[in-house]
C-alpha cells in the first residue's frame, strides 16, 4: 500500500502493522546511547520483583504516531521512546529493536557498527524491501552482546523516562532475513532484552510473533502487545499463553468488531487508523472495547 510522507509521523506498515520511523535517528549521528539528556543509563533495581505487569482488559492506546492527551477511559498507552510517558497510566515504551531505519540510522549503524548489521554472501545488507530497513545481525552470541551496548541502552532511557513497560518490535524479522536468521536467534536476542528490562524495573511485551509464544518462559515476556490478531485468528493464542494480558490492536472496523465480539469479554481491543495518527490529524481513528 502506498503511503504519502508525513513529517510530523513518518510511519509505515509490515504485514498491516505500524513502525516508527525513529525520532532520534539524527541523534543517532551522534550518540549510540540516544537515551536521556544527561547521558547516563537509569539504575539497576532489584530485578523481577520490581516488575508490574499490564492489568488483563485495560483500556489501551497506541499513540506511535506522536503523543497526545489519552481519553478519559484509557488506563495505558504504548509510545515512542522518544516520548514523555502519560501521567498517571501504565506506560509502554516502544523501541525499535531488531531492524534499523532508512535514511540518518542507516548511515550511523554503517559507520559506528556496519559488523552488526546483517549481509548476505555477496556482502549486501539484508534488507525489509517493503520499507527499506536493514536487518540487525542477531546471530551469533558475540554480536547478540554487541547489539545490547546500543540497544541496552535504549531500554536504559525509557526507564530513567518513567515507562512502566518495552515494546521491542520487529521480534520477527528473521523471516524477512533470506534464512539467515532463525526463530531461536530472534528468542536468544529477546531473552536479553528481557533481562535488561527487567534489571531496569520493566515489563517487556511479546510483539506479535505466535511462533515465538512457546518460548515465552524461558524469554521472559511479562505480556503481549499484538496488531491485527483478529485479521490473523491469533487472538486466542495469545489470551491463552498470557492469561489474557494482552493489548490488541485493530486496523479495520470489521475486524476490530469481530475482535470485540470474541474477545471484548477478555481483552483490551484498541482500533487505531493506520497511521496511528495523533489525536486532531487527518485519518485519526480511536475506539475501545
Amino acid at each position: 500500500m502506498h503511503r504519502p510522507y508525513h513529517p510530523y509521523h513518518p510511519y509505515r506498515l509490515y504485514r498491516s502493522r505500524p513502525f516508527r520511523l525513529a525520532a532520534c535517528a539524527a541523534a543517532l549521528a551522534l550518540s549510540a546511547a540516544c537515551t536521556t539528556a544527561d547521558g547516563k543509563d537509569a539504575p539497576a533495581t532489584d530485578g523481577a520483583d520490581s516488575v508490574r505487569a499490564p492489568k488483563a482488559d485495560a483500556v489501551f492506546d497506541y499513540q506511535l504516531g506522536g503523543p497526545y492527551a489519552p481519553d478519559d477511559a484509557v488506563q495505558a498507552v504504548s509510545r515512542d521512546r522518544s516520548a514523555e510517558p502519560a501521567k498517571g497510566l501504565y506506560n509502554v515504551c516502544y523501541v525499535n529493536a531488531f531492524q534499523t531505519q532508512p535514511g540518518d540510522a542507516i548511515t550511523w549503524w554503517k559507520k559506528k557498527h556496519p559488523d552488526l548489521l546483517l549481509k548476505d554472501d555477496g556482502g549486501s545488507l539484508v534488507v525489509d524491501d517493503d520499507w527499506e530497513e536493514p536487518l540487525l545481525d542477531i546471530s551469533t552470541s558475540a554480536k547478540r552482546r554487541e547489539l545490547m551496548d546500543v540497544v541496552g541502552p535504549w531500554i536504559d532511557g525509557c526507564a530513567k523516562s518513567g515507562f512502566d513497560a518495552v515494546e521491542p518490535d520487529n521480534l520477527d524479522s528473521y523471516e524477512r532475513s533470506d534464512d539467515l536468521l532463525k526463530p531461536e536467534h530472534a528468542a536468544a536476542f529477546a531473552k536479553l532484552l528481557a533481562e535488561r528490562a527487567h534489571s531496569r524495573g520493566l515489563a517487556i511485551a511479546q510483539k506479535n510473533t505466535t511462533d515465538l509464544l512457546p518460548e515465552r518462559g524461558r524469554i521472559g515476556f511479562d505480556f503481549a502487545v499484538v496488531e491485527e490478531c483478529a485479521a490473523y485468528k491469533e487472538c486466542g493464542d495469545f489470551a491463552d499463553a498470557y492469561d489474557d494480558k494482552v493489548f490488541a490492536v485493530e486496523y479495520t472496523r470489521k475486524d476490530y468488531g469481530n475482535a470485540c465480539d470474541a474477545w471484548g469479554s477478555r481483552l483490551s481491543i484498541t482500533l487505531r487508523d493506520r497511521d496511528v495518527s495523533p489525536k486532531g490529524a487527518k485519518g485519526y481513528v480511536f475506539a475501545q472495547c
